[in-house]
């Protein structure tokens, strides 16, 4: 099953949104960076919603995207067609997503992959995934907002990778 165009060198992939204003506004980063698909996959919300449509200002119009519920098959899938994935989660074996591009551990065409807010990206997709990256951070607390968090890597893979 063909989920991908071949011509597609940046997508992404949402694992277990809650928010559907975060789903929003990574239509919107998605749409800026240049991302072209989004996979939206297990209890994400998708369009047409609302919420979706107030913090996406019309992105999900200009972005493509699929609903589908099993997230490690569309994964599975995805490696199948020669998908790089890359799954943005704080861990101990993440490599810092700038370090990762400027020894060019990422190619394309590429999946980034975000999770949910609360419990991240599953262990078993970060299994399935060719490189875990996160961002650097300098405060107390050792994470970002799902939407922002995508924002950011998405601009910095995008310019970093293309």
């Amino acid at each position: 099953m063909v989920i991908m165009d071949k011509q597609e060198k940046f997508t992404a992939l949402l694992e277990n949104i809650r928010s559907l204003y975060n789903v929003g506004s990574i239509f919107r980063s998605a749409d800026g960076a240049g991302f072209t698909q989004l996979y939206l996959c297990g209890f994400t919300g998708y369009p047409p919603r609302k919420e979706i449509t107030k913090t996406s200002l019309g992105a999900q119009e200009s972005v493509l995207w699929q609903y589908r519920k099993n997230t490690q098959e569309t994964v599975d899938i995805l490696k199948k067609q020669g998908v790089f994935m890359v799954a943005l989660e704080k861990q101990a074996t993440s490599i810092l997503l700038n370090e990762a591009i400027s020894k060019k551990l990422i190619r394309t065409p590429m999946c980034l992959v975000v999770g949910n807010e609360v419990t991240g990206v599953s262990p078993q997709v970060l299994t399935a995934c060719d490189i875990i990256v996160s961002l650097s951070m300098s405060g107390i607390k050792e994470s970002l907002n799902v939407a922002v968090a995508f924002g950011i890597a998405s601009y910095f893979i995008k310019h970093g990778v293309d």
